[in-house]
C-alpha cells in the first residue's frame, strides 16, 4: 500500500492541468491552508463527490489506563471526523450497490 503525499500531489495537478511545477505546489498549498482556515473556524469542508470534513467537540468523560485500571479524566476536545460521500463509498466498493428486494418490503 502507497501513500499520496502532497509532492505527488502537486505532481499530479502540474501533469493534468499544465501549471508549472511552482503552481502548481502553490495551489495545493492554497487549497490545502484553505481547507485547515475553514475547519480551525468551525466549518464543515464539502467536496463533492469525495465526502465531508467536520470538526465535533467531544465533552469531558472518564478514560481507563488499560494497564493499571486507574481512572482518567480526558479533557474536552476538538476531533476532525471525514464522512465519505455515497459516490466514493460507490466507488470503493463498486460490487456492493444496495439493493431493495421483497424481504426488505416485508
Amino acid at each position: 500500500m502507497t501513500t499520496i503525499t502532497r509532492a505527488n500531489l502537486a505532481e499530479a495537478i502540474y501533469a493534468q492541468v499544465g501549471l508549472s511545477r511552482n503552481e502548481s505546489a502553490e495551489l495545493l498549498e492554497t487549497v490545502l491552508e484553505r481547507m485547515s482556515a475553514a475547519l480551525e473556524a468551525g466549518e464543515a469542508v464539502k467536496i463533492s463527490a469525495f465526502g465531508s470534513f467536520v470538526v465535533r467537540q467531544k465533552g469531558r468523560r472518564v478514560g481507563r489506563n488499560p494497564k493499571t485500571g486507574v481512572e482518567v479524566p480526558i479533557q474536552p476536545r476538538k476531533v476532525l471526523a471525514f464522512r465519505p460521500s455515497h459516490v466514493l463509498k460507490a466507488r470503493l466498493n463498486p460490487g456492493l450497490a444496495i439493493s431493495r428486494t421483497a424481504e426488505d418490503d416485508a
